[in-house]
């Protein structure tokens, strides 16, 4: 499907406040509730119906669920029992450990809690079958609501339910993430930190813990104390070993949420212990300092009472932190705030965000590897102007997003292997502020860049840089990947970031003035020849006539490998060119067109690098700057999607059509600028998009 470019131009880092609503009754969430009241009806959610189609897009049901209410499932329903606790999570039959990991870190931070679950609905009184969650997409607050129709088989949930089976919150929270992403089974598999930021809009960070820093114990520790949600697993090698038990009771491949760090006195030492639990709500750490452990034997019952131990086989554990660093492999952390893990003094970050497009044939140039069309992607300047406190770099993070990738998973969209680079800004005397080249990647090493390209939702990782100009490339690994994606700048002082695409100003050449009569060269006198044979005595000539013309000369050529010009390019051709507006061209117009065509035919030859009479989507944009033509990354990604061919090429005919009418629509538009300044509104890229019929 073709992605259309997306503005890269810095937005405000937005600040919670009231949800965009996104039903499509355009209603919001009270008003809905107030028309079912009203009407004494309860509330049936078409975005989202209580169909197969809202459960599975690629399979059918193994057995026949049935959608029912929470009042048609137990008598007394409650939306929240005794406190949202991360005891209210128990896996079903979908594989959404992730999710349900995130869900049980989220319940540790209630103010966090509040945000996703809005505590105005319940089912006393104002109960009307609907309820609505706020999650965090793409730098923004969306209010997503459903009806409680939940899939059963025998009276009982499907999938994720609290072990009080009265209670419906996390059932329900589960239900509005599968309508946000599409389905239920577009939830299944995922990283933690994905729902991490859903919930909270943070920035997340990776630890593999055999690279870990020193004070690991410590990192997690101040990041639980600022509310940050925690997650853990253990790496698989292979898709056999996923969901596999390792002799100590521990699953690889499965997504566990860290609740919390502690210390307790043993035989005369502090042992560092931390607090795991397994999303499923049961299956637990049976080595040191599990539940049934001999270690706890040494520890009075009042210790044992302050640190929530118990027996039970609720799917929670502690260990001991060696331990947990020799059998796990990653812990995830999703930051509130990018500072969390600084210090102990909080800090003011500078967000900016940039939403962009990778697209197939203008934009999509994948990595550093396929150096052809790498330059093409977009390209963010960053400029860092202050030290941060006491230090001689600048501190900045930046996290690259994919877009809507688990939503796309029903029409065969996986998630893309993203990363970036970062450049240091060529020197002054070169061209800072326009579209680096190809030839600046061939000569010039990155500076840093993400850790590796991986098929994650999000790519971050935090830089210090000397105070300076820098050019962030954001990119799939492979070219010709279509995504959607939204890049997130943190910086510790003020920096300035733009796309250096977003370049508005055309620069027209001046037209070539027609070569005296007298010094007419050989090729324009039997040019003449063949035009008066053709026009006759007014020496004008109809599009018809004008088709004939050219194509008859340029076959000739021997450099050109050349099909044929269509009529509608010499129609171009005569609108570009007509100073009298008779429809016709007159040969002293056709004189100054030819010289400009032949400039046109040099770069076409210039840029068709492999010489096979078409030129790559990929080299227009040089093409068209060679020409005069600086445009914005949308106006070239529409022009590409109107005249490349399914292989992304151009032949001479499309090329020449796109430069006639680009020339004629700038030129129409500065007349009009001209003579009409409080009458143009449009910049000149617009006004082409308009013109041009693109």
């Amino acid at each position: 499907m073709p992605y259309l470019h997306q503005s890269l131009r810095p937005q405000p880092h937005p600040v919670p406040r009231d949800a965009r609503t996104i039903h499509s009754s355009g209603r919001s969430f009270e008003e809905l509730r107030q028309d079912c009241l009203q009407s004494s009806t309860l509330f049936e959610d078409a975005d989202f119906p209580a169909s197969n189609n809202s459960l599975f897009y690629s399979e059918r049901p193994q057995v026949p669920f049935v959608w029912k209410r929470p009042g048609e499932i137990v008598e007394n329903p409650e939306f929240i029992l005794g406190g949202a606790t991360r005891t209210d999570i128990c896996q079903g039959e979908l594989g959404d450990c992730w999710l349900l990991a995130a869900i049980a870190s989220l319940t540790l931070n209630q103010k966090a809690l509040a945000r996703v679950v809005p505590q105005d609905q319940d089912f006393g009184s104002g109960y009307a079958g609907i309820f609505h969650f706020q999650f965090w997409q793409h730098s923004e607050w969306l209010d997503v609501v459903i009806d409680d129709r939940l899939p059963t088989f025998r009276d009982r949930l499907v999938f994720l339910h609290s072990a009080d089976h009265n209670e419906f919150w996390s059932a329900l929270l589960e239900k509005a993430y599968a309508k946000l992403n599409g389905s239920y089974e577009a939830l299944k598999g995922g990283s933690t930190i994905e729902a991490m930021e859903d919930f909270t809009g943070g920035v997340a960070e990776t630890f593999q813990i055999r690279d870990a820093p020193e004070d690991l114990y410590g990192i997690l520790e101040k990041a639980l104390k600022r509310g940050s949600l925690l997650g853990c697993s253990i790496d698989i090698q292979n898709a056999s070993e996923s969901e596999a038990r390792t002799p100590f009771g521990l699953i690889k491949g499965h997504a566990y949420t860290v609740t919390g760090l502690d210390q307790v006195n043993f035989q005369g030492r502090k042992i560092k212990l931390i607090r795991v639990r397994n999303p499923w709500g049961q299956v637990e750490w049976n080595g040191r300092w599990s539940d049934s452990s001999l270690e706890w034997r040494s520890v009075n019952l009042e210790e044992q009472k302050r640190l929530g131990h118990s027996a039970l086989d609720d799917g929670e554990f502690w260990m001991a932190f060696e331990d947990f660093k020799t059998h796990f492999d990653k812990v995830e952390i999703c930051n509130l705030t990018p500072d969390a893990l600084e210090d102990n003094a909080l800090h003011r970050w500078e967000v900016t965000v940039h939403q962009g497009s990778w697209v197939r044939g203008s934009t999509a140039g994948g990595c550093r590897n396929f150096l052809n069309t790498f330059w093409t992607n977009p390209q963010i300047k960053l400029s860092l102007t202050e030290k941060d406190e006491g230090q001689d770099g600048c501190t900045f993070l930046a996290a690259l997003m994919q877009k809507d990738r688990r939503k796309l998973k029903r029409f065969g969209a996986n998630m893309l292997t993203i990363g970036y680079a970062i450049y240091q800004c060529p020197d002054k005397d070169q061209d800072k502020d326009g579209h680096l080249s190809r030839d600046f990647f061939r000569y010039n090493a990155s500076l840093a860049r993400s850790k590796t390209f991986i098929n994650l939702r999000e790519v971050s990782g935090r830089f210090q840089l000397p105070p300076g100009d820098y050019v962030l490339i954001p990119s799939t690994f492979e070219p010709h990947q279509e995504a959607d994606f939204c890049l997130r700048i943190f910086s510790e002082k003020r920096a300035v970031t733009r796309d250096l695409d977003e370049n508005t100003d055309i620069d027209l050449p001046e037209p070539p003035k027609p070569t005296p009569q007298e010094e007419e060269t050989e090729e324009e006198r039997q040019f003449r020849a063949l035009f008066q044979r053709i026009a006759g005595e007014d020496m004008e000539v109809t599009a018809e006539e004008l088709e004939y013309v050219l194509n008859a000369v340029l076959q000739k050529s021997k450099s050109l490998k050349f099909k044929k010009l269509s009529l509608l390019s010499c129609k171009n051709i005569i609108s570009l060119m007509d100073t009298s507006g008779n429809g016709k061209l007159e040969f002293e117009e056709f004189r100054v067109f030819w010289n400009k065509l032949k400039h046109w035919m040099s770069l076409f030859l210039q840029f068709d690098v492999d010489k096979s009479g078409t030129m790559s989507s990929y080299e227009l944009r040089n093409s068209l700057k060679a020409a005069g033509f600086q445009l914005s990354g949308h106006l070239l990604q529409l022009i590409i999607l109107r005249y490349a061919d399914e292989s992304l090429q151009l032949d001479f005919d499309d090329y020449l059509n796109c430069m006639v009418r680009l020339e004629n629509a700038s030129r129409v538009f500065q007349s009009l600028s001209v003579e009409n300044k409080d009458f143009i509104h449009l910049n000149i890229n617009e006004f082409i998009i308009l013109t041009m019929n693109i």
